[in-house]
């Protein structure tokens, strides 16, 4: 385990890096991506203040994910640990019950209704990344998703 200081916009993870790390975020704000065959990003997920984010690939399988620094950032790395995690089965409990929500809101949810579970789920970071980055979290465009608030400020 070690502390380190990133600047924004450094890479910690390309995809098929072997023996990825585990980040943990004490300020600042980090993403995972992957970029498609077209070389358009898809945001995973995003990592604000105490969260971890990480490949879920062993430390011996390339790892399918980038990950970098939205902010500049104070971090903690840790390498991949199957006995560190299964002494800690609540919060691994919790990321697997996020991400299938998360699965399961790209599968059925309205554009609407993403956007709403991401103001839930991410409220402190919102003015932090630009919309390009929420829409590609969405998986939605930026233009559908600046309608979107056109028509929730319509409603207000």
């Amino acid at each position: 385990m070690k502390q380190i200081n990133v600047k924004k916009g450094e890479i910690l993870q390309k995809s098929g890096d072997l023996n990825s790390k585990v980040y943990k975020v004490n300020s600042g704000l980090l993403r995972s991506y992957t970029i498609d065959q077209k070389g358009k990003e898809h945001i995973f997920m995003f990592a604000p203040e105490n969260w971890t984010i990480a490949d879920s690939q062993s430390k011996e399988t390339p790892c399918d994910l980038y990950i970098d620094a939205l902010e500049d950032s104070s971090i903690v790395v840790l390498t991949k640990d199957i006995q560190r995690e299964g002494k800690n089965v609540g919060a691994f409990i919790k990321r697997l019950s996020v991400l299938q929500k998360r699965v399961v809101m790209l599968m059925s949810f309205s554009a609407i209704e993403r956007f709403e579970h991401f103001e839930q789920t991410y409220p402190e970071i919102l003015q932090r990344v630009t919309q390009k980055m929420i829409a590609s979290y969405l998986g939605i465009t930026p233009e559908a998703l600046s309608k979107i608030k056109r028509e929730r400020i319509k409603k207000s």
